[in-house]
């Protein structure tokens, strides 16, 4: 048995989902194992988060935003590359199946947002709404918990970039445009691919790439600024679509276009290789190689400086593709940094009367 064979113990049949694997976390002692089933549905379960605070502060010099806030804990995207599914494995669960089918709320993330910014001691600053797990992930459109924070945001015109795989953002058009007016926000739509049928194996259930670019048309002609994101970047696999990606959020009225490179944490490496083997065998090796080609050797690096865009000769080469395209295709604007200058600090509870 190898290494790879240990680590995904468990395995089930499941239509519509990421993977299949129950991989058992690198904090637990024990595995389970499951009889193979046909392929079958599984639920999505919603679970109360009841932590008492709702803002993550780092000081990463690489990632481009200190404060941020996410609504939920795992995601229903089910992106097969994603680099927050070790996260669940805190929880006691599967960075697998379990962080997507498992999403827990935090119901009271704008009732903590609000007590946050009501604080003297909070300082006005861009919040980045996801940039760990999606805030428009599909149970976003019943309890709209992310919708509700952009309220509170707006009211204390507090500036916002918004990170995104679905189109459910241009629901919330109405708060953006108020935010919008006081130059304090900013929208980010990530579109990995074109292709329709590689997205839906690898990210079955975000909005589909002509979605993606529909919302940023939307979004545009609301007077929303909006870039596009390719992240990730999959060498071997996604890299040679950069040219017409740009051309499209381009045309779909993007402003800017960045990238990162795939990064593939922890389990996060034998769940895509696992994915690798079901829908792309014959491709494997040189998607394989190809990420080795851009992180010394290995599959996975927490360098900083390197971590997001890689390194080495084919780094550089899809560094010079992404950067003639951007400019190319206009997506090298310069845009205005979000303003705090507005900024007003929520009124308290009112007294009552009686």
């Amino acid at each position: 048995m190898t290494e790879d064979d240990e680590t995904l113990s468990a395995r089930i049949a499941v239509r519509g989902r990421g993977t299949g694997e129950l991989a058992k976390g690198r904090f637990e002692r024990l595995g389970v194992e499951y009889a193979q089933e046909d392929a079958r549905q599984v639920e999505t379960q919603v679970f109360i988060d009841s932590s008492r605070s709702i803002l993550s502060f780092n000081d990463s010099p690489d990632v481009g935003f200190s404060a941020s806030l996410n609504p939920y804990r795992g995601c229903e995207h089910g992106c097969i590359y994603c680099y927050a599914r070790p996260t669940h494995e805190y929880l006691g669960l599967s960075a697998g199946l379990d962080f997507e089918t498992k999403i827990f709320a935090k119901m009271e993330a704008p009732e903590l947002l609000r007590a946050e910014l009501q604080k003297k001691s909070w300082k006005p600053q861009a919040i980045a709404v996801s940039g760990v797990t999606d805030c428009y992930q599909p149970i976003e459109r019943k309890l709209e918990i992310t919708r509700r924070c952009l309220q509170v945001l707006a009211e204390c015109r507090n500036p916002a970039v918004i990170i995104t795989k679905n189109i459910l953002v241009t629901r919330d058009i109405d708060i953006l445009s108020e935010l919008a007016a006081y130059q304090a926000v900013r929208v980010v739509l990530s579109i990995t691919t074109l292709d329709k049928d590689l997205a839906r194996f690898m990210e079955p259930r975000a909005s589909t790439p002509a979605l993606r670019l529909k919302a940023i048309e939307e979004l545009s002609k609301a007077g929303i600024p909006v870039s596009v994101n390719m992240a990730p970047i999959i060498p071997g696999l996604t890299d040679h679509e950069i040219p017409a990606l740009l051309k499209a959020a381009g045309n779909a009225g993007a402003q800017k276009a960045h990238y990162t490179m795939v990064r593939l944490p922890y389990g996060v490496k034998d769940l895509f290789q696992a994915w690798l083997d079901e829908h792309y065998p014959t491709r494997k090796q040189k998607v394989l190689n190809r990420i080795k080609d851009v992180r010394g050797g290995k599959l996975y690096s927490a360098e900083f400086g390197s971590r997001m865009q890689g390194e080495g000769i084919y780094a550089e080469h899809i560094a010079q593709l992404f950067t003639n395209a951007r400019k190319k295709y206009g997506l090298d604007k310069k845009s205005a940094p979000l303003s705090t200058g507005h900024f007003k600090r929520p009124q308290g509870a009112q007294l009552s009367l009686l």
